[in-house]
């Protein structure tokens, strides 16, 4: 495992967001859904295409809160541009299970 030093990890920023929007994306080479995420007033809206149809679906997505690395570049999933990357982790079965707060806490609270 590489070893990182803190002020490396403080480089990635971590927000929460809120998912506004969501849609199949069946054009996706592993199956996936395209989210649309509020990440509050300072930050604003961003889209990501995430692998999670094992345990969700565009229909149970909307509403939730969710953690994203908002300042990786953006990276063109398809014909899709995913402007971050929601955060989770595999199960046992290799499905993503996604993190999130155990409280609701206001869009574009980091990460800390």
């Amino acid at each position: 495992m590489n070893k990182i030093t803190f002020d490396d990890f403080l480089k990635v920023d971590i927000r929460v967001g809120t998912v506004l929007r969501a849609e199949p994306y069946p054009e996706a080479r592993v199956p996936a859904i395209k989210l649309w995420v509020n990440f509050g007033p300072e930050i604003g809206e961003m889209k990501s295409s995430a692998q999670i149809t094992g345990h969700y679906s565009p229909q149970n997505i909307v509403g939730r809160q969710v953690l994203g690395v908002i300042n990786f570049p953006p990276r063109q999933i398809g014909k899709f541009m995913s402007e971050t990357l929601i955060l989770g982790v595999q199960d046992e079965q290799g499905d993503i299970v996604l993190i999130n707060s155990d409280q609701k806490v206001q869009n574009g609270a980091k990460l800390c």
